[in-house]
């Protein structure tokens, strides 16, 4: 499991204490301590035996948990799901970066909000205007219209600020960030970590939370137009 997280983009984790056969608490706790901002769930048969490690996994921060049989209706677990949901690091950036997008039509807002998702797999401004079904000048003039960066410094900075949220996490290293954000090598993002936020990985890492390094990327690359707008 620790080694699909590093690698993938996993937004949420559900876990069984009993999954092994016995009930353990000890393996969701490392994941705990080593991906504090993954939303991590608990779907599992309410027994004797999972009680003690229920109660240890809830000292650790893990407040959801759903039990076969009991309360694993689909729309309880839609409820769930959604609640943990809210707390993953691309959510949180869309949140993040929501009213700068809103002006932008809701096709190419779309395919950004994707991008954000899943920066991987979206990471050219031609991949954001196939998507959204325009030709690239007509995405670049969406942009400039509403006060934003170029599109390619936008993927650029919000895959850094993506990298960053990741890199809060002690699990994470800098090459597990470049490889899960689509990056050919990790000298790239250390290169964009400079250039959007002036800092590299291992500066940004420590020294910036996550309204920080949104500031920062805002005041370098947001134009004077869309700044005004904002204000």
């Amino acid at each position: 499991m620790l080694a699909s997280i590093r690698s993938r983009p996993v937004e949420l984790a559900v876990v069984d204490p009993l999954l092994s056969g016995h009930a353990r608490s000890q393996e969701i706790e490392r994941l705990r301590v080593l991906f504090p901002s993954l939303p991590l769930m608990l779907y599992t048969t309410l027994t004797p035996r999972t009680a003690g490690v229920l109660l240890a996994l809830g000292q650790r921060g893990i407040q959801h948990a759903v039990f076969a049989n009991y309360d694993d209706h689909p729309s309880r677990l839609r409820e769930v799901l959604g609640q943990e949901e809210a707390r993953s690091s691309s959510r949180q950036l869309l949140d993040q970066l929501a009213d700068a997008l809103a002006p932008l039509p809701s096709e190419l807002r779309w395919v950004l909000e994707e991008a954000l998702r899943s920066p991987g797999e979206v990471q050219t401004v031609g991949q954001v205007a196939v998507r959204a079904r325009v030709d690239r000048r007509t995405c670049e003039r969406w942009f400039t219209r509403v006060g934003l960066p170029s599109p390619r410094h936008f993927l650029s900075a919000a895959r850094v600020l993506y990298a960053h949220r990741l890199l809060q996490d002690p699990g994470f290293t800098i090459e597990d960030v470049a490889k899960r954000l689509g990056y050919a090598q990790t000298k790239t993002l250390q290169l964009h970590a400079r250039a959007y936020l002036g800092l590299t990985a291992g500066e940004m890492r420590l020294s910036l939370d996550s309204g920080e390094a949104l500031a920062r990327v805002a005041q370098r690359f947001l134009t004077p137009q869309a700044r005004a707008s904002a204000s």
